[in-house]
């Protein structure tokens, strides 16, 4: 099941994709895609509903971030053993968490915004969790049962604030739409193994991501499982689990982000986002 938010920002209306690609609305069926909606009993209950009964939505629409209500996004770092060696960085023994401010949240297709100052703006194609019951000190056979779904999130970033002006990855990583999540949130049970899910990004139609989950130095389930030692992860919480290589700064020479540039993204049964790239006024 892949469940989405469209229309205008501040005003989407909850929906889901059909079997034919088209969006089909849930709004008489639920309010929104909050954090409640993400329990097993919930999401059970959506997914025996029969969706050519369902209104259609006609024309193309704007899409939101499929969930709302979330009150964390976290982040996890160097998780990639491609990426480590492109940024010539030791690879981590435990999982390196930040975190991104849930104001940078974007809908999939909506402009990036490069802040004043900005001077390395950079791609980042990662897979999302989607947290659907509450995980406190869970054991790591469990982790996968506490996830909703998954999606695509572009971790964009802006190297200078996030390395050159010292301080935490935090600055770099959160300013007004660094973080496009979508199009849609995909249901555990349809997605299934995470182990090897084709990642990749293009700009200006070049190829400069092109990864495999395998790749991943830490699982999904180990993620989660090792997360909520630190901090209790409750329904709707997002975490994006890392980027393979091929980020700007990696490329020699590196290459950052300009207005007017365009950024295409996809996962594996994911769908695909895509972001134009514009300057703060």
């Amino acid at each position: 099941m892949k469940l989405l938010r469209y229309g205008p920002a501040g005003r989407e209306k909850p929906g889901l994709l059909d079997d034919a690609g088209k969006i089909r609305d849930l709004s008489g069926v639920i309010d929104d895609i909050t954090p409640d909606v993400l329990s097993p009993k919930s999401l059970a209950r959506l997914a025996r509903l029969k969706s050519d009964k369902l209104p259609l939505v006609k024309g193309k629409k704007r899409l939101g971030v499929p969930v709302t209500g979330s009150q964390k996004f976290v982040a996890i770092g160097l998780n990639y053993s491609d990426h480590a060696k492109e940024t010539k960085l030791k690879e981590p023994d435990e999982p390196i968490v930040f975190t991104k401010h849930l104001s940078c949240l974007n809908g999939p297709n909506d402009d990036v915004t490069l802040p004043k100052g900005a001077r390395k703006g950079d791609w980042e194609v990662e897979l999302g969790i989607v947290i659907g019951s509450r995980a406190k000190n869970i054991a790591k056979k469990d982790a996968l049962s506490h996830i909703a779904g998954y999606c695509i999130v572009n971790d964009v970033s802006e190297r200078h604030f996030q390395a050159e002006r010292s301080g935490q990855w935090v600055k770099g990583k959160s300013y007004d739409t660094f973080g496009p999540v979508g199009p849609w949130l995909v249901t555990a049970d349809e997605v299934g193994s995470t182990s090897r899910l084709n990642l990749w990004t293009e700009v200006n139609g070049k190829r400069m991501q092109d990864g495999n989950t395998r790749n991943m130095i830490f699982s999904v389930a180990h993620i989660v499982w090792y997360v909520s030692k630190f901090f209790t992860l409750e329904p709707g919480d997002l975490i994006c689990t890392g980027t393979p290589h091929g980020v700007g700064m990696g490329m020699k020479p590196p290459v950052f982000l300009k207005p007017g540039d365009v950024m295409h993204l996809g996962i594996d049964g994911l769908g695909t986002q895509t972001q134009k790239v514009v300057r703060d006024k």
